[in-house]
């Protein structure tokens, strides 16, 4: 579970269904006075915004439910909770739980209109630090892309190398040689110079030549790896291997640098935390 840090108050969020939830309970701690999440979700506007919200996000809200509440909305002797809302409408943009690590939590679009609530700034300031959340998370994601990516084909490509190039009498020191030569057969296809040339290159830079690889040139890269161990298990030379590949990594690239990376980096992540 992530957290916001909102004019120094912690405000918890989660992932449901691989939506963003933020807690509105943890967001009240910035609101000067009594204010309570049932005084906010009895005014009439909030009912309307979460109607058209469950709506347009909610194939299975209740809509005549909806409309005997909205009628109500507004008398003094009105009054709803979070999961009242819940069970009659069957809505989905907003829940309580119990427990230590409970609360109310509300879909980021909802959660934003409570921010209005609680304060103008504090909303500006919400979505400012939202935005530096997802942010965060986009470089994550990326690194994870990298290293399943890194993962992806090495099995593969070390299988073939082992099966088709190491001879069965060499030791593992000899053998690690040939590992590395090959590792290099797709540096120098990829990057156009081994991984020793990149240290002497790039001497202060902490890793290696892939680590400091793009998205793209990585899937590039693990594309390549899947390719070299067909090419190794054809019994194709080292050189016609490297020329082959070196044309295939122009073409992959000049197909990938038109795709934003952005749009590679899709979260398969549609659990809830």
């Amino acid at each position: 579970m992530n957290k916001l840090v909102v004019k120094g108050i912690e405000i918890r969020t989660k992932k449901v269904n691989s939506e963003d939830y933020i807690c509105i309970s943890d967001m009240l701690k910035a609101k000067d006075g009594d204010f309570f999440i049932s005084d906010w979700l009895r005014n009439r506007n909030t009912l309307e915004f979460l109607g058209i919200w469950e709506q347009i996000s909610n194939p299975d809200f209740n809509y005549g439910e909806f409309a005997i509440i909205r009628n109500y909305a507004g008398l003094n002797r009105f009054k709803i909770s979070v999961n009242e809302w819940v069970e009659k409408t069957s809505a989905i943009g907003i829940f309580a739980s119990a427990g230590r690590y409970g609360g109310t939590f509300a879909h980021k679009d909802i959660a934003m209109e409570f921010g209005m609530w609680i304060h103008p700034e504090f909303k500006i300031y919400l979505i400012k630090e939202f935005e530096r959340l997802k942010a965060e998370e986009q470089k994550q994601l990326g690194w994870s892309v990298k290293r399943e990516l890194t993962k992806l084909n090495y099995r593969i490509h070390t299988d073939a190398i082992k099966t088709n190039l190491i001879p069965p009498e060499l030791s593992a020191k000899q053998a690690s040689f040939i590992y590395a030569d090959e590792a290099d057969v797709l540096n120098v296809a990829m990057f156009g110079m081994t991984a020793s040339e990149w240290r002497k290159c790039n001497p202060d830079a902490n890793g290696n030549i892939r680590d400091h690889a793009s998205v793209n040139e990585l899937i590039c890269l693990a594309n390549m790896e899947s390719i070299n161990a067909v090419f190794i298990s054809k019994g194709i030379p080292q050189k016609e291997r490297l020329l082959e590949l070196n044309r295939i990594a122009i073409s992959q690239m000049k197909t990938l640098l038109e795709i934003p990376e952005r749009d590679l980096l899709v979260s398969e992540n549609k659990n809830t935390e």
